[in-house]
């Protein structure tokens, strides 16, 4: 209960916290990040050589900050093992990590070169190609404005043929009554002859008896 209360005590004594920087653990071993500014106090974590920390509060009078740890973790630790420039060790690894990545990208742009012409002759043969598509789209358009053409000139001379068979089933019709009028005509005709020849004959015999 003790310990909890000399935390307290010194987070409260710690008041500006928005002066907070980044500082790097530098020593070749790993330390104690505590619970509490003293060395009895419970261990939160250990910190290795090169870590990164978020500098809180620093208490000149007992040599302890108050930081925070890259994943959260919070506690005191000696100011004397923490330093503005990350360790050697650390600042090695990061240049030669760097310099493997140059190497990469190096090897990565001599490759390209090496195929560019081969990419400006696949961009030559896809740029022939698309005036090909071009100029079949053109012709695929051409073609089915004759083709409409075609289509609408078919059903014209349809509908001509159809009004043409129509006409001529008019005039065939009209013929056809025609000869059925000249037919009935004849036939009446001659029905008037087969009445009037007797009696003309009847009539001739009647003078010829009266003569005598």
């Amino acid at each position: 209960m003790k310990k909890v209360l000399a935390s307290a005590i010194v987070l409260f004594s710690f008041s500006d916290f928005a002066n907070a920087r980044t500082a790097f653990v530098t020593d070749s071993v790993e330390l104690p990040l505590r619970s509490a500014d003293t060395e009895r106090s419970k261990i939160v974590k250990m910190l290795a050589n090169g870590a990164p920390v978020t500098i809180f509060q620093e208490n000149n009078e007992n040599g302890y900050s108050y930081v925070q740890a890259s994943n959260g973790a919070e506690g005191f630790i000696l100011t004397r093992y923490l330093s503005n420039e990350p360790a050697a060790r650390t600042q090695l690894e990061a240049a030669t990590k760097k310099l493997e990545a140059l190497q990469e990208e190096n090897k990565q742009l001599k490759s390209s070169n090496s195929s560019s012409q081969e990419i400006g002759k696949e961009r030559d043969k896809l740029s022939n190609e698309l005036t090909e598509l071009h100029q079949t789209a053109a012709n695929a358009i051409q073609l089915k404005q004759q083709r409409d053409e075609l289509q609408e000139r078919v059903v014209t001379i349809e509908r001509e043929l159809q009004q043409y068979k129509r006409d001529n089933q008019a005039l065939t019709d009209s013929s056809n009554q025609d000869w059925f009028l000249y037919g009935g005509g004849l036939a009446l005709f001659g029905v008037l002859l087969g009445f009037i020849l007797p009696k003309l004959s009847m009539r001739r015999r009647s003078s010829g008896w009266d003569s005598f």
